[in-house]
Formats: C-alpha cells, structure tokens, sequence
C-alpha cells in the first residue's frame, strides 16, 4: 500500500533540502528516505532531509538527516527555511518562533514584509571548543575549530580558489582527530568585512552554503583579527551576515530562505 507524502523544496543560500510536516506525515527510516529522496538522478536532489515536529520545550522541533543519511545535530539555513515554512504554511502567526534542535533551542525572528518572509535572523548561541590545529605535518594548513553545536574546521588561504576541495574536504572531515567527522570550510578574507568561503558539509560533500559554517568562519575570522564581530559571508549559493554579539556572546545569523517547490511523493508501507 502506497502513502503519498506531502513536501516543500526549499533553499537557504543555496543550501537545499526536503522539509515535511511530520505532525501531517509521520517518516519512519527518516535515514533511508533521507539518501533516497536526496539522490539527483533517481529522487528529488537536495542536501538532506529536514524534519518539522512538535516540541514540549519550544514552539517547534526540528531533525535534519544529511544526504548520506546521517543525522545533524543543527543547520542554520534549515532552520531559517523552517521559519519561513512554519508563518507562510499558516502553522504559526508568530514573528519570533523557538525551535528545538539536537543542539539546543533557538530563537527564529522573522522579517515580514505583505505577508512574506523575506529573512531570518536565528541566534545561534554561543561558540566554543575553539582552539588552533596544526596539520602542517600532514597538509601546509594551520586551522581553527569551533563548535556551533556542530563541528567545524576553518581553515583561511590567501586563494581559495587554488583549493581543491573534492580532495582535500573528505580527508579532513574523516582525519582522525575528529572521531566524529567534522565539516570543514576554506576562507579567503576579502575587504571591509567581507569574506569568501567554501564548504565540505559532513555527510553532505561540497553544498552551497552552511549556516553554522558560516558562523563558525565568522568566529575564527574575528579570533584571528582577520576580521570584526559582524561580517559578510559569501558562500557559493549566497551571502549571510553574521554577527557575533559582544554582550550576549551569541552569534546571530541572517539571510533569506526560498520555496523552491511543492510537491508528492509516494511511500510504500
């Protein structure tokens, strides 16, 4: 017996996903759908599978699985499309809307305009584990990881376009001072706070944006003094602005969220 699934298509940046009301349509295997659905050739293509549901801490819930199916602890650009989804699907009229991650709940503020959400501001609270690795025994680097609920490597070049980053992402996702994969980013500082980066997403390859990625070059780009608490982020589907909050120690990400598409997909039972 067949069961037609109800979605939306929807992008942050570029950074594209599956999303489904799971109140409407329960997902069993969310893993398995995750890498069938994500496939380009033979499901829908995108970068993963999002998961909208209830929560008994916040207004709302989410769980993320990477297209390889692979569960996330957060996504930024996901989040701000689920914000999106949650005031023009009509499931909330709030402006400011919590919402419960595996890392954590955190704050969507939605800037309206005729009833439309045009962008998101999430806080995505504090930064941390950030501290410096040399891989230059290993690969001419030296990095900087910080933690925004997820792992991240950062790594800033003087070109990154000299980067080959469908060679060197999965070695430095999978090296083994990172028991758990981490993703890892790729930096060139440009001008007035403004910062070109690229992303291996862990689970996800090369995407066209990361949120959290972006977040986390942010962070490492102010540690570094390469840049100030509020930056530019120019990823390949898209430009966020990130600001690291002097008072609060919060970082707050903004940018836009798109609907792609609607759309049916039948599962069988």
């Amino acid at each position: 017996m067949a069961t037609a699934i109800q979605f939306t298509k929807m992008h942050g940046a570029g950074n594209d996903y599956i999303y489904v009301n799971t109140v409407k349509y329960p997902i069993a295997n969310p893993e398995k759908k995750a890498i069938e659905w994500s496939a380009y050739h033979t499901g829908i293509g995108s970068d993963g599978l999002v998961l909208i549901g209830t929560s008994d801490k916040a207004d709302f819930s989410m769980r993320i699985f990477n297209a390889d199916g692979s569960e996330a602890m957060m996504c930024g650009n996901a989040s701000r499309c689920i914000g999106k989804y949650l005031f023009e699907y009509g499931l909330t009229s709030k402006t400011a809307i919590t919402l419960e991650t595996l890392s954590g709940i955190k704050i969507l503020k939605l800037q309206v305009k005729d009833e439309k959400v045009e962008t998101v501001t999430v806080d995505m609270g504090e930064p941390s584990k950030m501290k410096t690795i040399d891989f230059r025994n290993k690969l001419p680097y030296v990095s900087t990881t910080v933690s925004m609920g997820n792992p991240h490597l950062v790594t800033f070049v003087d070109d990154i376009n000299q980067i080959a980053l469908p060679e060197i992402g999965p070695k430095l996702e999978n090296d083994p001072l990172f028991p758990d994969r981490t993703n890892v980013e790729f930096a060139q500082v440009l001008e007035n706070n403004k910062i070109r980066m690229r992303v291996w997403e862990r689970g996800s390859g090369i995407t066209q944006a990361c949120g959290t990625g972006a977040c986390a070059t942010a962070v490492a780009a102010f540690m570094e003094g390469k840049a100030g608490r509020k930056s530019e982020i120019i990823m390949d589907g898209g430009t966020l602005t990130i600001e690291w909050d002097e008072k609060t120690n919060h970082v707050l990400m903004t940018g836009p969220a798109v609907k792609v598409f609607d759309g049916t997909i039948e599962i069988e039972e």
